[in-house]
């Protein structure tokens, strides 16, 4: 599937960006687009490292801003991470307002009613929704990076209570979970009410072996490493 075909069903800001960056869309993003994603579904999206997987939640949350349904909001582990994806679509995307938000969890942050985009950890969206913060019944697109982390003994707790309320307070937002490793994506697609896309395809190969004096001996091929 070529970037020219969803010309008429993306916003016509976001295929202009869109277009410039890339022709075809990846095998991920093709099988994104069937399943939904410019429909508003739910999507459980589950691809190696470097797949694309990316690029869904980008286009869920900027299509939607464009179309005018509402803010999105981008939830990231870690603040380091939060600070790349704030860099990254403050960017590229020049006219959209987006913010950060990672700091002090014992604020209601009112600012962010001024911002269509915001970049936040799952601890400060959870602090924000228990402030009662306004702005929040006014999300329409919530994406969830390294959606796997809901089985982390530490921040898995929060991650999923913060997605069960997600669900009760916004009946219409689109739901997106992003993840390279997760055990049992079935499972956790249907707890979400979201349709699953599977996909092995990556850029380059993946080998696995075992490193001595030089060489790199692979299951199947040998490699000198210098």
């Amino acid at each position: 599937m070529n970037i020219s075909d969803l010309k008429d069903r993306l916003h016509p800001k976001l295929y202009s960006l869109l277009s410039k960056e890339f022709s075809e869309l990846r095998p991920s993003q093709k099988k994104a687009v069937a399943a939904g994603l410019l429909e508003q579904k739910n999507l459980l999206v589950c691809t190696p490292t470097a797949s694309g997987k990316t690029l869904v939640g980008e286009i869920a949350c900027m299509d939607s801003i464009y179309k005018s349904r509402g803010k999105a909001v981008y939830i990231v582990p870690l603040k380091a991470l939060a600070n790349e994806k704030y860099d990254d679509f403050r960017k590229k995307y020049t006219d959209i307002r987006v913010a950060l938000a990672i700091g002090d969890i014992d604020s209601k942050d009112a600012f962010l009613e001024n911002f269509d985009l915001v970049i936040c950890t799952s601890e400060k969206l959870d602090s924000l929704i228990r402030h009662r913060s306004p702005w929040i019944r006014h999300i329409s697109t919530v994406v969830v990076d390294e959606i796997h982390l809901l089985n982390d003994p530490s921040r898995g707790p929060t991650l999923e209570i913060l997605i069960t309320i997600l669900k009760k307070l916004l009946k219409n937002m689109q739901f997106i979970g992003l993840s390279a490793t997760i055990g049992n994506p079935k499972e956790l697609a249907e707890w979400l009410s979201a349709e699953l896309v599977i996909d092995s395809w990556r850029p380059i190969d993946l080998h696995q072996g075992i490193y001595l004096d030089g060489e790199v001996e692979f299951y199947n091929i040998k490699k000198e490493v210098k």
